[in-house]
């Protein structure tokens, strides 16, 4: 009996084995493809077959040897690429904007104000208490003026109505969302934000940068099912875009634990490198835990994002002349200049990367200095800082992100979404420091690419798109907006992976198809270093594959 029972329990065991060394170990080959990577060198390279072995690469190229198989498939001559890296977005934030009012398509302040109606009418039974959407860009409407309180409060909707602006730095509200925050003709803006208020001084309902904050603070918080369902929406989403990594622009420590539990639990598809949000009171405490990550690679967090000035778009981003379209405008400084100092020292002397967001010349100036004098008592912290944006430089201030190491972090949409204003707002003679991406990598600085997602799309090939050509949607214009700042596709495409990876301190594991990193890949449905660069932007994704295995499927 006790030979019975050896002999049983060495077959249960040896049967585990084999099912473990399947389930863990297993060995998947996909040939037949047409792959495109760059090298850890930043050369293009071209293969027809990868091999993984779980979550890792082993062998990359034309003709290789890994020994046993487990799987083969045939890709059938499809485009493989890296997986997407969005090195500037909003995870959440895009989760709450594909469950909310979305107003992007509204071709007027009517027409915006008509799309909040009917998304009320459709969620009828809705029990929230709010109305929160985003999306309106009063640039692209005929009058080109900011919306004011009486079209939402034409809808007599009696709930606080709250409309982000497409880049998140002005919010349209209507009266019962003033009322609720105790905003009057006698309130004072803060520091950093403006109430914009009419002739007769009173309210028009636009709130522009820290302004907001005095509505959105009383925006009741989402509780954890809140949270997930975004994540859920968020991860759906991205990975439909080939988007297998992005970068969370700003978290507050519940958004933090929020991660960590949701990376415990095997609930991340889409690896998030995140930003703690030096706004956050609890900064000095996260700092304290020092840089986390889970045993998957799929969070990391290591850096802060710190915040300089408004958009160009709402005229908050600081320059250092006045607008060109409103002389008595220089923008606004979210963070005071008096308290940089002691942030980055905060930050740096943590031992924390600081991603510091700046879009006008005078922002992106006082950045660069601060870099420059921290780096002085931190010598040991000097590597992969980044400027976020870094749209508006003053030309000569593009050298100082070379000789002090950094990375300028830009969204190539940005730049086709701006051209309609961007030369009103700044003239041309600041153009030649605007969105200046070859300029940056003509003197070597390494770019990381994303999209500002839900600012922008988060398809990644309308960045590559907007970075090759320069051009809108509709290939508009015909030459380019300062054709002389676009960049060639491969660098397009190193901007979205190596590059961004680098910036996260991931490019051992990430950015490129190498033996030894993540197997992180897509399949898409053309050759995009074969058309013509117009048809890039139309690029569809086929499949998504992260950590070795297939997250998403047309």
């Amino acid at each position: 009996m006790r030979i019975v029972n050896y002999l049983s329990n060495l077959i249960l065991s040896v049967s585990l084995a084999v099912i473990s060394s399947l389930t863990f170990a297993e060995t998947t080959l996909i040939k037949n493809v047409n792959g495109y990577s760059l090298n850890a060198q930043g050369d293009l390279i071209n293969f027809s077959q990868i091999a993984f072995k779980d979550d890792k690469i082993i062998a990359v190229g034309h003709t290789f040897s890994v020994g046993n198989v487990d799987r083969t498939i045939d890709a059938d001559g499809q485009v493989m690429l890296p997986g997407i890296i969005d090195a500037h977005g909003h995870m959440l934030g895009l989760g709450e904007n594909l469950l909310s009012v979305d107003v992007r398509s509204a071709k007027s302040e009517i027409e915006a104000a008509q799309l909040v109606q009917n998304f009320i009418s459709a969620h009828a039974d809705s029990a929230s208490e709010w109305v929160i959407g985003r999306g309106w860009n009063q640039v692209l409407w005929p009058n080109k003026q900011f919306p004011t309180k009486a079209s939402l409060d034409a809808l007599n909707i009696n709930k606080p109505i709250v409309l982000s602006r497409v880049d998140g730095h002005a919010i349209w509200v209507n009266s019962v969302a003033l009322d609720k925050a105790g905003i009057t003709a006698t309130t004072p803006s803060p520091s950093g934000g403006e109430i914009v208020k009419d002739a007769a001084g009173h309210p028009t309902g636009l709130l522009i940068d820290n302004a907001s904050y005095l509505v959105e603070k009383l925006i009741p918080k989402p509780d954890e099912a809140q949270l997930a369902e975004q994540l859920q929406a968020a991860n759906e989403h991205l990975l439909s875009l080939g988007i297998t990594s992005m970068h969370d622009a700003g978290i507050g420590q519940h958004v933090a634990e929020f991660y960590q539990a949701q990376a415990n639990a095997n609930n991340l598809h889409v690896r998030i490198y995140a930003m703690l949000a030096a706004t956050d009171k609890n900064l000095p405490a996260m700092l304290a835990k020092g840089h986390i990550t889970d045993a998957n690679d799929m969070l990391s967090i290591r850096s802060v994002k710190a915040y300089g000035d408004g958009a160009l778009g709402s005229r908050g981003a600081a320059l250092l002349e006045p607008y060109s379209d409103d002389p008595d405008n220089h923008g606004l400084l979210v963070t005071p200049q008096e308290q940089l100092p002691s942030l980055f020292r905060e930050v740096l002397g943590a031992n924390f990367q600081l991603n510091f967001h700046a879009i006008g010349d005078r922002a992106n100036r006082l950045a660069l200095d601060e870099f420059a004098k921290t780096f002085a008592i931190f010598p040991e912290n000097t590597e992969r800082h980044r400027i976020e944006h870094a749209q508006v430089v003053a030309v000569e201030d593009i050298p100082k992100f070379k000789t002090l190491g950094i990375i300028p972090s830009m969204q190539p949409t940005h730049a086709t979404s701006d051209m309609n204003m961007a030369e009103d707002r700044l003239g041309k003679v600041r153009l030649k420091g605007a969105y200046a991406w070859q300029t940056f990598l003509d003197q070597g600085s390494r770019i990381a690419f994303g999209s500002d997602f839900p600012v922008e799309l988060a398809h990644p090939f309308h960045g590559l798109h907007a970075a090759v050509t320069r051009q809108s949607g509709d290939n508009l214009p015909e030459s380019g907006w300062i054709p002389e700042e676009s960049v060639t596709l491969k660098q397009a495409l190193r901007g979205f992976t190596l590059d961004a990876a680098y910036s996260g301190f991931q490019d051992d594991i990430l950015g490129t198809l190498e033996a030894g990193k993540k197997a992180d890949f897509i399949l898409i449905d053309r050759d995009i270093f074969a058309i013509e660069p117009s048809q890039i932007r139309d690029t569809q994704v086929l499949e998504t594959w992260v950590n070795g295995e297939q997250k998403y499927r047309r």
